[in-house]
């Protein structure tokens, strides 16, 4: 399946994240997930910006399109609210059928933030789930969004390779320097990997996934994060990958085989 020209769909944790991909996203104007508002931990969401994004790229919005405050998705990981969780799942393979999408592309799963590896997960389902009430395949792909652009390609795996022409990366400049909320990210994402190196777009096929725990390294960033946030008094308590996350995300991916 080629996520260039294929019917495609991007399920992305936080707004913003679409720029990642800007030049696929302006080239296959996929439907797109958006499961929080960008929020963090303010009350300030940032899902206006994306849907300027994708009205400038010529991409549709899903209806899950900024669902939960930034608190809210981390509630939901730390309650282990599997009911919520399939009902996320169950919408957007709805939007994946009505679409007849043929490919999903997501955050990938990086160990860095729960809420995109969530995202990784519930994509995962979600094409599952649209796959076999369709009786057709769904091909997932997936990006980094912590790691360098080509940082998850290998020889053995399946890779499509975006290099963006001079147009196509000017465009994408320009939607980032206009993404303000974002500018400071974008800064450290260029100054730790290179500007350049954003010039590349490599989507990564990925295969089946059941078990979660040997793809990710523990302790996760998160959890050391949270862990010092706690010793701060700015956190209550940890979110953590063996107690919070694993649970819920096999939980899911059990239940998208059968429901």
């Amino acid at each position: 399946m080629n996520p260039l020209a294929a019917c495609c769909a991007l399920i992305i944790a936080h707004p913003g994240h679409e720029l990642r991909v800007h030049g696929w996203l302006s080239q296959t104007h996929p439907q797109v997930s958006v499961l929080t508002d960008g929020s963090g931990h303010t009350d300030r969401g940032r899902i206006a910006s994306t849907r300027r994004v994708l009205d400038r790229s010529k991409a549709v919005a899903g209806s899950i399109f900024g669902r939960f405050p930034d608190r809210a998705a981390y509630q939901l990981l730390l309650e282990r609210d599997l009911a919520t969780a399939r009902e996320v799942v169950a919408e957007i393979a709805h939007d994946l059928l009505q679409a007849e999408v043929e490919c999903v592309v997501s955050d990938a799963l990086e160990g860095f933030n729960p809420i995109h590896d969530l995202c990784f997960v519930m994509a995962q389902a979600a094409s599952r789930l649209a796959s076999r009430r369709s009786n057709r395949p769904l091909a997932h792909f997936d990006f980094p969004l912590e790691a360098a652009p080509t940082a998850l390609a290998s020889p053995d795996d399946e890779t499509t390779r975006i290099d963006l022409d001079e147009a196509a990366w000017e465009r994408k400049m320009a939607a980032v320097s206009a993404y303000g909320i974002l500018r400071e990210e974008a800064e450290r994402a260029f100054s730790q990997h290179g500007r350049t190196s954003f010039r590349t777009e490599l989507l990564r096929r990925v295969p089946e996934v059941e078990d979660l725990a040997p793809l990710v390294t523990e302790p996760t960033h998160y959890e050391t994060f949270g862990q010092r946030r706690v010793e701060e008094g700015i956190y209550d308590r940890v979110l953590r990958f063996r107690d919070h996350f694993l649970p819920l995300a096999s939980d899911l991916l059990r239940w998208s085989h059968t429901a």
